[in-house]
């Protein structure tokens, strides 16, 4: 009992939203709160409560003593205020995102009420909304320009790159103290998005090694999808905010437990260093060093992101090296299936649609859904790919005797070559995929008697979303493996 209570504690301690908080203001991260630091009350608001049932932050007696004393020496009652326009805090609870009313937006700062510490502060309705200090709940607000004019010069503010994929909600504006760490950590958490995904690993194929690039993959997909899954079935909404500060608003609405981006962030570089060593010649120490700081980056940036608690971030490495202890010694027995088995692609195929299926009925719509179909029919387009380039003898892999690989030397003419192969390579996948996607939306919509005036809505409906993001990026990963590189051996760019 003592050793479940103890890891009880330590994840109440990991999960707690303020450490998250604590992190991004350590980092120059800090939310335009206006000087009297407007923030819900936890007593009256639920704050202190995190999904996944574990108490995030807590009041001792003494402050909630104090708490009670301020109130008493205010003029007017406090009133609980329910959601109304330009207001997106409700009765009972902080919900996913920041909240309307406790930040200013565009910077604008109000002079603080020290008759009371239980102002109120005016919304775009016109309604208050009373709060007490953000000070009081363990993290820094940004005081008046009056008294620390020259540190606001200094600093920059910023607003969310991408809005809400789910909502349009575009966030709120925040202070940023430190650019160099704002654009490592940006870049850090690319690594785990789309527009990584669909440059890295046909770079890969085409460039580097594709029988590396399609092991890679495989590792990806069960990853990815594993992750996703579990996210539904958990239900553990992301960190709180106020506190946090929510410099990425695109995956806000969906689950935070375990981080899929740490999941992808360990699976990726760890599986590349154990496919690659040995295959390719370059030092141990530099391999694994690059994999830490490669998993390190990614880790870190979703705290700095206020997308995820330590927790989620923790969990998501742990579920990731065990998914890779279970899958890598199989790559080489699922490999060797999907090039040479006669009914691979039609097993595969009906495969991943199933795993699809299933993981739509977790829950109801949200990105990580079209997420997950664009994981699975990537995948079940490579593996497709793969047993077509085996059947007809391309792109075959090199003999053991070969091995190990000597890196080239880099010339003007092989740098050349290699960017053209990306550059023309990624624009056939853009192509492919904006008339895959003009295609499935509307075809789907008709065929399931489905209205497609508006499109955000329509794809909310798994018969549109599930075949739009299977069968489009299943053709992307089809072609990046197979009809790409025939295109460069009939331009002998190969």
């Amino acid at each position: 009992m003592e050793i479940k209570s103890g890891i009880l504690q330590l994840c109440e301690y990991l999960q707690d939203p303020y450490k998250v908080a604590k992190f991004q203001e350590i980092c120059g991260v800090k939310a335009s709160f206006n000087g009297k630091g407007e923030t819900l009350t936890e007593k009256e608001n639920g704050l202190g409560v995190h999904s996944g049932n574990f108490n995030n932050h807590s009041i001792n007696k003494n402050e909630k003593k104090e708490e009670e004393e301020k109130k008493d020496k205010c003029n007017w009652p406090r009133q609980r205020k329910t959601a109304t326009s330009g207001n997106n805090f409700k009765q009972g609870g902080c919900n996913n995102g920041p909240v309307d009313g406790t930040i200013v937006a565009g910077g604008d700062f109000n002079k603080h009420d020290e008759n009371c510490c239980d102002s109120s502060v005016q919304n775009s309705d016109g309604s208050e909304n009373d709060s007490i200090s953000y000070s009081d709940l363990g993290a820094s607000p940004i005081t008046s320009p009056t008294s620390s004019s020259g540190d606001l010069r200094a600093e920059e503010k910023k607003k969310p790159l991408r809005r809400n994929s789910l909502t349009g909600e575009a966030g709120q504006e925040f202070v940023i103290g430190n650019r160099a760490l704002y654009y490592m950590f940006t870049f850090g958490t690319e690594l785990g998005n789309e527009l990584f995904y669909i440059t890295f690993f046909p770079f890969f194929i085409w460039n580097i090694d594709a029988y590396v690039s399609r092991r890679l993959i495989v590792i990806w997909v069960w990853v990815m999808y594993l992750g996703q899954c579990t996210k539904d079935l958990i239900r553990w909404s992301r960190p709180s905010s106020p506190p946090v500060v929510k410099v990425e608003m695109f995956y806000n609405s969906e689950y935070s437990m375990p981080s899929t981006h740490a999941m992808s962030g360990t699976a990726i570089p760890f599986s590349l260093f154990l496919l690659t060593y040995g295959r390719w010649e370059y030092p141990f120490v530099f391999g694994l060093l690059l994999a830490l700081c490669w998993c390190s980056l990614v880790c870190t940036s979703r705290i700095y992101m206020g997308m995820h608690s330590i927790l989620d971030v923790i969990a998501g490495f742990l579920y990731s090296i065990l998914i890779l202890v279970v899958f890598q010694p199989a790559l080489e027995i699922i490999d060797n299936f999907n090039l040479t088995c006669t009914y691979a692609p039609l097993i595969i195929i009906s495969l991943h649609l199933a795993m699809g299926l299933f993981s739509f009925t977790l829950d109801t719509w949200s990105t990580s859904r079209g997420d997950t179909a664009e994981i699975l029919g990537t995948g079940a387009g490579v593996a497709c790919a793969s047993h077509l380039n085996y059947a007809l003898g391309l792109m075959p892999d090199p003999p053991l005797e070969l091995l190990p690989f000597s890196p080239p030397a880099l010339t003007a003419g092989l740098v050349g070559k290699a960017v053209l192969r990306f550059v023309l390579g990624i624009l056939i996948l853009l192509v492919i995929r904006a008339v895959m996607k003009a295609l499935t939306i509307p075809l789907a919509c008709k065929i399931f008697c489905i209205p497609c005036q508006d499109i955000r809505k329509a794809r909310q409906r798994m018969e549109v979303e599930l075949p739009y993001r299977y069968i489009t990026y299943g053709t992307v990963g089809f072609s990046a493996l197979f009809l790409v590189p025939c295109i460069f051996s009939y331009l002998h760019l190969s």
